[in-house]
């Protein structure tokens, strides 16, 4: 056997190993870290799954990588990330999840070595199956660096070398793209789908709980402000009607997949994700365990 063979045959044999150590861990519960760029992003990307996990007593965490000291049109700095953090705490416990936000300024993120290390330590730290990011091409620049320094830690995460006052992960995780309409350079493929409409209420209570962003600032800045109602009670109504995700024939395809068509045509609202390349590469059954809803 010469040497390209034998290397191939290490790899291969390396391949294996970490495929069964997913096997023999199968009992075990999950856990999970979703990282958005912003305190509600992940709220609004993947909270419906994300309460479903909980609820199945996996352990699920948010981290916000800016502390939003910027999402707002009076209030700004300081005072405004010390709210952010609390409307995030607030909504953590509504999803029954932990929510941690790093101290970087909204709106000036880079993906530079220091917040790439932020990011491995939290996913080192959690001990993360599965990490959920944006994609690295979006509107917001916070949300595209946000998807690129995920990208960057995927293989990191496990060299022992690399901020090493963190142990390194034993197994790669598998990383996942949050759900998203852009369309360039390739559009979003839904590879997983996940039946969020028993919980949609509990999504929409939870994302209640950033009452600066869906109640003021977002609305503020896509020019609706007025069609906010000024009734708390009525408030979360309308929450959920405006933020309800119409589900593309795509997703409507794979929820079909996972779920059977009789089921699937039931669905009102669904939260998808995509497998990206860079982490562990997951087989259907690895997708079944890890998320269980859909068995």
């Amino acid at each position: 056997m010469n040497l390209v063979k034998s290397i191939f045959f290490v790899l291969f044999l390396s391949l294996c190993s970490g495929a069964t150590s997913w096997a023999q861990n199968a009992s075990e519960k999950l856990r999970i870290i979703m990282i958005g760029a912003h305190p509600d992003d992940c709220d609004i990307k993947g909270g419906g799954t994300a309460a479903l996990l909980s609820s199945m007593g996996h352990a699920v965490k948010f981290v916000s990588v800016t502390n939003g000291d910027a999402g707002h049109q009076t209030d700004k700095g300081a005072s405004l990330a010390k709210r952010r953090l609390a409307e995030a705490k607030e909504a953590g416990k509504r999803f029954g999840v932990t929510y941690d936000v790093l101290d970087n300024h909204d709106g000036q993120l880079l993906p530079d070595l220091n917040t790439r290390l932020q990011i491995i330590k939290k996913i080192r730290e959690w001990n993360a199956d599965v990490v959920i990011a944006p994609r690295p091409n979006d509107y917001h620049p916070d949300h595209r660096y946000t998807g690129v320094l995920v990208q960057d830690a995927a293989y990191m995460v496990a060299v022992p070398n690399v901020a090493p006052e963190t142990p390194p992960l034993k197994k790669n995780p598998i990383f996942l793209y949050f759900q998203d309409h852009f369309q360039r350079p390739n559009p979003f493929r839904p590879d997983v789908a996940v039946d969020i409409t028993p919980v949609y209420a509990q999504k929409i209570h939870a994302m209640d709980a950033h009452q600066s962003q869906f109640y003021e600032w977002l609305p503020w800045i896509a020019g609706f402000l007025d069609q906010v109602p000024t009734n708390k009670a009525d408030q979360e109504k309308w929450l959920a009607e405006t933020r309800a995700v119409k589900i593309t024939p795509e997703v409507r395809a794979s929820l079909e997949k996972w779920y059977g068509k009789d089921k699937a045509a039931q669905v009102q609202h669904a939260e998808a994700f995509e497998v990206c390349e860079y982490g562990a590469r997951p087989t259907e059954a690895d997708l079944k365990r890890l998320f269980p809803m859909l068995k």
